[in-house]
C-alpha cells in the first residue's frame, strides 16, 4: 500500500473517531437537558390515541397514571348551568334562602343527603355537582382536582347540565322545560349541544327529552334502551353503579378457605328479555350444596344477607336482567368476590383503563346454559388463580367508590377523566367540520 493511500485511510479512521465522540458527547447533552425548552417534552412521550400521554416510567400502571392533575392544572374546564334548585337539588327537598341557586358546600351539614335503597345506585348526578360545585375551594387549598369549575362558558372544555334526572323519570313537564332551556342557550346553539354533558345513568331518564338531546355527551348505565344512533361507545360514557353494599377494608377480606360459598346469585329471577337466561340457571343450580342461587330483594333484611353472602363467596354471578347491566357487579367488586359476567351485551366502566379479565370471569350466556359448564368452570380455579383476581380486586376497588369530598382516582375522579378523553375527540370531530365555514361565510357576505 502507498504511503499516500495509508495517510488518507487514516484521516478517514481519525474523522469518524471525532464524529463518534461528538455524537455521544450530544446524545449526553441533551438528555441532560431535556427538561428545558432544548427538546419539547412531546418528543420524549408516547402519545396515545385516547390523548394521554405516557412517560416511559417503569412499574407504573395505568389507572394510576391517569389520577387527577394537579390543582393549577386541572384535566378538564366545566361551565355548568346555574339551574333553578327545581331542578336538582330542590328535588332532594332542599331550600336555600331567596335566589340562593346552590347549597353552601363548604358546610357538610348544609348538604341534602341522597336517598338511600335502589335511588342510591343512579345518584351520579349527585355526586359530579357536588364536586363542581367544591372545585374553586379545593384549588385553592392545593388538593387535587380533575375537574374544575369556571364561570366563563368560552373557556370550558365541556358544558354541564346539572339536572337529576333519576329522581324525575317520569316528569315530563320538568324535561320539557329543561329542553327549552338549552334549545335556548348560545351554548347549546353553537355545536347542537355535542360539548354537553347530560348523566341519564337511570334507564328510564329522560324518556321524554333523550331524543331531543340525543346530540349531547350521556353518562349511561349500559346502552340497552337507546337505540344506537342516539347512544353509543363513540361519544357516551359508561358510568359504574353506586354499590349498595358496604366496602369491605382490604385487611378484613376473607381468604379462598374462608369463602366457603363456591357461587353466589341472590335477586330477581323471573325476568323478561335477555334476562331469562337466569331462570334457566336457576333450574340448574339452586340444588348444588355449594351454591347459593335464590329469590332475594333490598327490602327487609336483604342487603345485610346479600353483604354477608357475597363476603364469604370466592365467586358472584353477574347476570344479565332486563337490562345488560346491574348494580351486582359493582357489589360483588367492593366485597372482593370474583364476578363472573354472563351478559353478551354488557358495555363495562372505565374499560380502556381498566382490564376486567384480570379481576372477573366471563361467560357467554350459550355456555352458561350448558349443563355442567359453569359448575365445571369454577371448580377448575385453583387458589393460586383465584388469588390472583382477589388480590386484583382489592387493588381496583376505589376507582368505584362514590364520595364527597372525591378523591384521586375515585368513580368521579374516573368519569371526568373518561369525559376529557371523549371531549377530546368531539372537538376534534368538531374543528374539522368547521374548516371551510369561515371562508363560506365571507363569501356569502361579499
Amino acid at each position: 500500500m502507498s504511503e499516500k493511500t495509508m495517510v488518507h485511510s487514516r484521516f478517514i479512521f481519525c474523522v469518524m473517531l471525532i464524529s463518534m465522540f461528538l455524537l455521544v458527547l450530544s446524545s449526553i447533552f441533551l438528555l441532560q437537558f431535556s427538561s428545558h425548552s432544548l427538546i419539547p417534552r412531546s418528543v420524549l412521550e408516547l402519545i396515545l390515541v385516547n390523548n394521554t400521554s405516557l412517560n416511559f416510567m417503569p412499574n407504573l400502571k395505568r389507572e394510576q397514571m391517569n389520577m387527577a392533575s394537579h390543582p393549577t392544572q386541572p384535566l378538564l374546564r366545566v361551565f355548568m348551568y346555574d339551574l333553578p334548585p327545581e331542578f336538582h337539588f330542590g328535588l332532594l327537598g332542599w331550600k336555600g334562602s331567596v335566589n340562593q341557586t346552590w347549597p353552601d358546600v363548604d358546610n357538610s351539614k348544609h348538604i341534602p343527603s341522597y336517598p338511600g335503597g335502589l335511588n342510591l345506585q343512579h345518584s351520579m348526578e349527585y355526586w359530579l355537582t357536588l364536586d363542581l360545585l367544591s372545585s374553586s375551594n379545593m384549588a385553592k387549598v392545593g388538593q387535587p382536582c380533575t375537574a374544575i369549575r369556571v364561570k366563563d362558558s368560552s373557556q370550558a372544555d365541556v358544558i354541564f347540565v346539572p339536572f337529576f334526572s333519576e329522581k324525575v323519570s317520569v316528569n315530563k313537564m320538568l324535561q320539557d322545560r329543561l329542553v327549552q332551556f338549552l334549545m335556548g342557550r348560545k351554548e347549546w346553539k353553537r355545536y347542537g349541544g355535542k360539548d354537553h354533558l347530560i348523566v341519564a345513568h337511570h334507564p328510564n331518564s329522560l324518556l321524554d327529552a333523550r331524543r331531543k338531546l340525543g346530540s349531547a355527551m350521556l353518562v349511561l348505565a349500559d346502552f340497552g334502551r337507546y337505540p344506537a344512533e342516539l347512544a353509543n361507545i363513540k361519544k357516551d360514557i359508561i358510568a359504574p353503579y353506586r354499590h349498595l353494599l358496604s366496602t369491605i377494608p382490604r385487611a378484613e377480606s376473607a381468604s379462598f378457605e374462608e369463602r366457603t360459598t363456591l357461587m353466589y346469585f341472590q335477586g330477581a329471577i323471573y325476568r323478561k328479555d335477555g334476562g331469562a337466561i337466569r331462570q334457566e340457571l336457576y333450574y340448574l343450580l339452586k340444588d348444588e350444596k355449594d351454591v347459593h342461587f335464590t329469590f332475594g330483594s333490598i327490602g327487609g333484611n336483604g342487603i345485610h344477607q346479600a353483604s354477608q353472602g357475597m363476603a364469604l363467596s370466592k365467586f358472584c354471578l353477574n347476570i344479565a336482567g332486563d337490562t345488560p347491566s346491574s348494580n351486582r357487579l359493582f357489589d360483588a367488586i367492593v366485597s372482593h368476590c370474583v364476578p363472573v359476567i354472563i351478559s353478551d351485551e354488557i358495555e363495562l366502566p372505565f374499560e380502556d383503563v381498566l382490564d376486567y379479565s384480570g379481576f372477573s370471569l366471563f361467560v357467554s350466556a350459550s355456555d352458561a346454559v350448558k349443563t355442567g359448564y359453569l359448575l365445571n368452570l369454577l371448580r377448575s380455579i385453583k387458589r393460586n388463580e383465584w388469588n390472583k383476581m382477589w388480590e386484583r380486586l382489592k387493588e381496583i376497588t376505589h376507582h368505584f367508590e362514590y364520595q364527597y369530598p372525591s378523591q384521586p382516582g375515585d368513580a368521579v375522579n374516573m368519569i371526568w377523566q373518561q369525559v376529557a378523553h371523549k371531549i377530546s375527540s368531539v372537538r376534534f370531530n368538531l374543528h374539522r367540520k368547521n374548516r371551510y365555514q369561515r371562508s363560506q361565510l365571507r363569501v356569502k357576505t361579499n
